[in-house]
């Protein structure tokens, strides 16, 4: 593998999802170090990106100070908060100035297993283990160690230090055994197949089941 470049993620979000599967995010915070090779991924357009508006986009109305870093230089990491509670973690791609990012949906724990563990460990149950540790965004964000807000923004391509932790984007080559379809969880029209903009390797364990937005089989039956 190699060290992610500026130029690997300058294309639209919807281009660079499927080469993400099989990279390494790489992580070290409060000295403790975990990779995650990314399994699922989903892309997110922002206003004014790409042929086809996308309704499902944090960035779908222009630029906010919450979506602000999904607007910046590719390569950074947007870590937004999901229902109050989770960190989720995004690689930032396309042009500067056009809103991008590419969701890690789910991974597995190449390094640092016990470190992920622990970080998915509460007072009345032991941490999670094996396919579960970063099934599903929340819970690949939790095992990376990376918090909202304090390291929104994070560059994944010089591995700057941030608030304690820095982040590496490791590249792979690219897959054959890459699966597309409708995004999990997206509401309405956005979570459809008329947005196939969720990849996964195709037959690993790690990946994230798939269920439909609040909506989102009512307008695919319309579709349909």
């Amino acid at each position: 593998m190699r060290r992610a470049q500026r130029s690997d993620l300058e294309g639209l979000p919807l281009e660079v999802a499927p080469r993400l599967l099989g990279a390494e995010l790489r992580t070290v915070v409060d000295a403790t170090e975990v990779r995650l090779r990314i399994t699922e991924v989903e892309a997110y357009h922002g206003q004014g990106t790409g042929d086809v508006p996308d309704p499902g986009s944090h960035a779908r109305m222009g630029r906010t100070a919450r979506n602000d870093t999904m607007w910046g230089e590719p390569g950074h990491l947007y870590v937004y908060l999901s229902h109050g509670i989770h960190s989720c973690v995004n690689v930032v791609c396309g042009p500067e100035g056009l809103a991008g990012g590419v969701l890690l949906r789910a991974g597995a724990v190449t390094f640092g297993a016990d470190a992920a563990a622990s970080r998915t460990a509460t007072a009345t149950r032991a941490g999670r283990a094996g396919r579960d540790l970063a099934r599903g965004p929340g819970r690949f964000g939790q095992v990376s160690g990376l918090r909202h807000p304090v390291h929104d923004g994070i560059d994944a391509v010089t591995g700057e230090p941030l608030a304690g932790a820095t982040a590496e984007l490791w590249w792979g080559d690219a897959r054959i055994d890459v699966v597309s379809g409708p995004r999990v969880g997206v509401a309405g029209y956005a979570g459809t197949n008329a947005f196939p903009w969720r990849f996964w390797i195709d037959g690993d364990p790690t990946v994230s089941p798939f269920r439909w937005g609040r909506g989102a089989a009512e307008a695919q039956a319309v579709l349909d």
